[in-house]
């Protein structure tokens, strides 16, 4: 007792724990955890779970670390479907009116993806309805930005990054880096994206099924758009016609992220496409990076 600290009671619990920090701990840590800890012990005095149900989400926890591997963080995706990545995201992307908006990365970005012209392909299996998406990228009053790099990454047609088939899927199907030109125009082919399930054979997958809620993706294109001196957008376009919009499993979707996909009966010579296709006119408006 030489330190006089409190000692346990219900009442009070979050604070007997909290008066453990040391004086000279990292004041931001400090901030956290002791927020952590007061939030968590208003929840488990609200719900009142029993010894057996506390420890059923000790196991889930246990099981959600063992699933973890180089290629899969099990965490991350339970941050996912919790809504917790996007909030984050979200405190950390706030954007003024107009600018393009952020949402999840996810876990399929590749580094140095293969670099084209505007108007190539990146679709190299053949599958799928031809898309067309082109725009401009500008900043937000408006003015071309030059030089822009686009890296622009999907799913096939059914329903797989590239890296989750290797030897079915040709390497770097469905990615690529664009550059805007001198007007900030961007273009190239692709195909009309799918909705596809997240992983679910894990212990995330299982609490879905149990929260009766499915484990599927609203169908879209991930994007991520840099250029010197103006804040990186991480983002995705949402087609309007998934079923899946509105109960995205992680959450993704953002009103202003849903493009219009347009069909066109017919091929675009001048775009190299033969056959009817959709089209996507899509701008990114970008903020200048604080200083």
């Amino acid at each position: 007792m030489a330190q006089g600290y409190p000692l346990f009671s219900e009442d009070v619990s979050d604070e007997v724990v909290n008066a453990r920090m040391a004086p000279d701990a990292d004041p931001r840590l400090r901030e956290i955890m002791s927020t952590v800890v007061r939030h968590l012990h208003a929840a488990v005095k609200e719900v009142e779970p029993t010894h057996e149900e506390w420890l059923a989400a000790i196991e889930f926890l246990t099981e959600t670390g063992h699933m973890c591997t180089e290629w899969r963080q099990e965490f991350i995706l339970l941050s996912d479907i919790l809504g917790v990545s996007m909030l984050v995201d979200s405190i950390n992307h706030r954007r003024p009116s107009g600018a393009t908006e952020n949402t999840i990365l996810g876990p399929f970005h590749v580094q140095d993806a293969p670099r084209y012209e505007n108007g190539a392909n990146i679709c190299l299996d053949g599958k799928g309805e031809p898309l067309l998406v082109s725009g401009i990228v500008q900043d937000v009053n408006g003015s071309p930005v030059a030089g822009a790099q686009i890296d622009v990454w999907q799913t096939n047609d059914d329903g797989f990054y590239d890296v989750q088939q290797k030897g079915v899927q040709p390497d770097w199907n469905l990615r690529g880096m664009f550059t805007s030109d001198t007007n900030g125009r961007y273009s190239f082919r692709s195909v009309k994206p799918r909705y596809y399930p997240i992983p679910n054979d894990g212990p995330v997958g299982k609490l879905l099924g149990r929260l009766g809620r499915h484990p599927n993706r609203a169908a879209h294109i991930h994007f991520i758009v840099t250029a010197p001196g103006y804040d990186t957008i991480i983002t995705h376009i949402f087609a309007p016609d998934c079923e899946y919009l509105d109960q995205d499993a992680v959450f993704g979707v953002k009103t202003s992220l849903i493009a219009d996909f347009e069909y066109a009966n017919q091929g675009d010579e001048d775009a190299g496409i033969s056959e009817p296709h959709w089209r996507v006119n899509w701008d990114f408006v970008l903020t200048r990076r604080e200083r």
